[in-house]
Formats: structure tokens, sequence, C-alpha cells
């Protein structure tokens, strides 16, 4: 039985990877870019490894968690203790653990330091009610935070779009000063034309009483790591070498199990007859090939997927599809000395570097969006990490916009400026540069999306076609759902069952999700 798979990103490269060790199973896959991980790729940077916008690897399914660890192990297992770490780097590590100073093929248990950026001051994130917070906001700013949620208990916002729903979680003025401006500009659109299906998945049952119950819970509980909100959990798994490493070990175990996999390679046409794929055609460095086979699995834009459908689409399935929008992320790595930004957390850290994994910016008058340390992700990841720091900006942007059409040398420039004019770095102390382009990184749940169900039904009725990944089902999935799309998938396939009803249920239930 011939697969064939399109995109070589977290899902379809597990998907790859999963079949090759099946019996009586052909694999080919295809990629259009020339590395595999897709937007969770690691790629170089002047001998230092560069995440295209770090996902950390948690997950609250065993399977994906077996999965994983099959691949690469742990440097330690969490236990009740870790709900109370200390944030020390580096993790020491546990007996029956492999040691990260003699292997590369394991998982690094790391401090989650995440933190929000707001008027030249650091606040937790997810936002924290202590004392710095406090101290941070101010007391007028506390009283309208406190007064505003008040009136969010009684008077209940019906939601109708993202804006209502983060109110009636946070009340409009904490809204305001975290959530409104940094997810404006992530989506390029205002919060009251977003669809509050979004905080449905992205921030699960995160909310002001939810922060004050794991206060209380800390004091007062000892509760289970299972029943902590995922957007808490203080500690991730990183792989030593970034998170493309374990797509890499993907991809080197399915080639060695005869998977064929050419990268460089894009779909020019899709062919179905009788409601089944028959072939598709791609296009290598100007050669065209046409591969048959009897599955089909899909992790590219589903948007593209109709466009690029040899046969009768229904109108509608196209209009829909043609609407479905997504935005852009561009990234500007820097090597520098050292960051201008002091640490003064108390958390141990080489040189005193800041501890901070990802910090968001919530900056009105700069664009950048997001910044992440990749010192603090993988120790080993930047070749001189006791005398260099490494680190990416990163941009939000459509296809149309300035920041994704300028030259590479004048949006690394004017990623500096902001961070220059923010106070992270000072200019002396940069070294080298690089800019880094994800394309359609975030499905969004706006444009045609609210009948995306003609789209999804309409590639349900075509029996070999399995949709899997993010950008594959348009759904803001993290990597553990991607891996377990894939997965179920091969379920199917193996089982001989055409049902796709388990591989759209996951990434539906919204306890399950998880933010940075």
């Amino acid at each position: 039985m011939k697969n064939v798979i399109i995109g070589a990103g977290p899902a379809g490269i597990t998907a790859a990877y999963q079949l090759s060790k099946q019996k009586n199973m052909e694999i080919e896959l295809v990629e259009k870019s020339d590395f595999i991980g897709g937007i969770s790729a690691t790629l170089d940077f002047d001998g230092n490894k560069v995440d295209l916008g770090p996902h950390r690897f948690y997950t609250k399914s065993d399977r994906v968690q077996d999965f994983w660890e099959n691949i690469l192990p742990l440097q330690g297992k969490p236990t009740i203790d870790d709900i109370e770490l200390e944030h020390t780097l580096p993790f020491s590590n546990k007996p029956d653990a492999p040691d990260p100073e003699k292997t590369d093929d394991v998982f690094l248990k790391r401090p989650r330091l995440t933190r929000i950026y707001y008027r030249k001051k650091f606040f937790n994130y997810p936002v924290k009610l202590s004392w710095d917070t406090i101290k941070g906001l101010g007391f007028i700013n506390m009283m309208k935070i406190g007064f505003t949620y008040s009136w969010t208990l009684i008077f209940k916002k019906k939601e109708t779009n993202l804006e209502n729903f983060f109110i009636n979680r946070f009340g409009r003025h904490l809204y305001k000063t975290f959530f409104k401006d940094y997810t404006e500009k992530l989506w390029g659109i205002k919060c009251n034309e977003i669809s509050a299906e979004w905080g449905a998945q992205r921030v699960k049952g995160i909310s002001i009483s939810k922060i004050l119950k794991e206060i209380l819970g800390k004091v007062f509980l000892r509760k289970k790591f299972q029943t902590k909100e995922t957007s808490l959990i203080e500690f991730f798994y990183y792989p030593k070498f970034g998170s493309g490493q374990m797509y890499n070990k993907m991809y080197e175990t399915a080639l060695r199990n005869n998977a064929k996999i050419s990268l460089s390679t894009n779909v020019e046409k899709i062919k179905i007859r009788d409601n089944k794929v028959t072939s598709i055609i791609v296009n290598t460095n100007g050669v065209l090939q046409e591969i048959e086979g009897d599955n089909f699995i899909s992790s590219m834009p589903i948007a593209e997927l109709i466009v690029k459908i040899d046969g009768n689409v229904p109108e509608k399935v196209k209009q829909v599809a043609d609407g479905l929008m997504y935005r852009n992320v561009r990234l500007a790595g820097f090597l520098l000395k050292k960051l201008k930004m002091k640490n003064t957390t108390g958390i141990k850290t080489y040189n005193d570097l800041i501890p901070d994994v990802w910090i968001y910016i919530q900056e009105k008058n700069v664009l950048a969006g997001r910044l992440e340390i990749m010192n603090n992700f993988s120790p080993y990841m930047v070749k001189d990490n006791k005398n260099q720091v490494c680190i990416t900006v990163e941009y939000f942007c459509s296809d149309s916009d300035d920041l994704w059409t300028m030259p590479d040398d004048v949006f690394c420039r004017l990623a500096l400026s902001e961070l220059v004019q923010m106070g992270f770095v000072d200019e002396k102390d940069f070294v080298s540069q690089k800019s880094f382009k994800v394309e359609k990184g975030y499905p969004v749940y706006f444009g045609t999306y609210k009948d995306f169900d003609l789209v999804k039904e309409y590639i349900n009725s075509i029996s070999n076609l399995y949709p899997i990944g993010r950008n594959g089902m348009h759904k803001y999935n993290n990597m553990d759902h991607s891996t377990l799309t894939a997965l179920e998938t091969v379920d199917c396939i193996v089982d001989g069952s055409p049902a796709k009803e388990t591989i759209w249920k996951v990434n539906t239930e919204q306890v399950y999700h998880e933010e940075k």
C-alpha cells in the first residue's frame, strides 16, 4: 500500500515516521521547503541554532508523551515535587536519566519563565496577583482592575467575539492592559472582530479566579500534577539542539526504513476521480513528476489544497477556502555579546542573563510582538553560551505588509532599533544578524472561517485524503495536537478505517490546549 504525504512539518514527518515502521507500507513524502520541521524547524545561524518560533514540548496525552520519549529520552520526569521547583539553570539529572553532557539525543528539563514587557517593566505571564504586579501597575490601575472585574462578575457579556471573551475572564481594564494590544498586533485585526473560538482554544480556562485558585492551591493543597492548568505549568521539556532535533530524528529513521522524502518539491495539482485522490503532480526544480498512491495525507494549508484539486470542487467550497486567512511570522535573529537588560529576578543563569524563554512585548510604540532567548531554551544551542546571547524577535504580518516584503537588512535594522529603544540591547554589543520567514504560521478564525464546515465536509467526502496538522486542518494546534492528528491518521490507514472523526476531534477539548 502506497502512502503519499504532503508536508514535512511536525504532523507530516510524524506520519512518515510512524508509517515507515509498519509492514507492507510504501511512503513517499514531498516538502515545499528545503528543511524538515515546518514552523517547528531549527535552522543554523552562524554556527548557532535558532528555532522558527520555539514551541515547548508539553502534552496531556500519554500517547504523545510516550511517542516523544521513544525518540528522545527525558532528562527527568515530572513529579509532585516539581510543582514547587526552583528555577535554577541547568537542572540536575536524576539517577536514571541520560546525561546531556554525554549524549546528544535527550530532552532537557527547562524552567519556564515567560513575562510580559509593558511600559518598560516586566510582568509574569500568565498574569499573577503578586506584589510585583501590584507595584508595577500602581494602586490606581489595580483599583480599576478590581472594579472592572467585579463588574464583570455581575454583568456577563455575550461571548460573540474575542474581546467579550477576555473581558468576561479578566475584566475590561486588565484586558486592555495585558491582552488587547498584543492580540491585535498578532492578528492584525480588532479583538471585537475575532471569533471567541480563538480564546476557547488558546486561553483554556485561565481567568482571575483560576489564578487565585492556583495561588491558594500552592499554599494549602497538594494537587496532582495533571490537575494544573497547562498555562500555569512552570517547566517544560526541550530537545538539546532545538525542537527541530525531534523532527530530524524522525526524518533519519523514516529514510532508514526506506521512505522516499523529497525536499524543495511543490505540489502543482491533485487529481481526483470518483471521490478518491488518484495522484499528485509535483515540481522539483522545474522537473514535473506524477506520484500515484492509495492514501494521501496532507498538512499543506487547506486553502492551497482546494486550489490544487483538479476536479469538480463545489463553487461554495472554493469561495470559503479562498477566504480563509493566515498570519505570517518574520523573525530577526541576533547574536550579541550580552543583553543590556539586567537580571533582577534572583534566578541563577549563566553570566546573569535574564532567565526568560519568551517575552511578550506589549509596548504600543513598537511593532515587535515577542522575543525569545535561545540560551534559555537550551544552552547547547548557542556555540559560545557563556560569552554570547542568541535571540529572535518575532513580527506578525500578512503577505502584503511592509514587514513581510522589506529586504532582510532593512528588516533586521528595524528590529535592532526597536530592541535598543526598549532597552533590551546596546548597539555596541551587536555581533551578527539573520532574517527568517515563516509563511502561514497562524491559521486565523475570521474571514470565511465561520463557513469552514463546508470545506471540512468536502475534504471528508474524499475517502483516501487525510488532512492533518495546524495548516492541514486550519486549526491553531500546538505540536502535540499535530503529532496526535498524524498518529490517529496512521491508525485509520493501518486499520483500514475511512472514518476521520477521531482526527478532527483532536484539540476540541477546551482543557486540553496549552499556551506558551
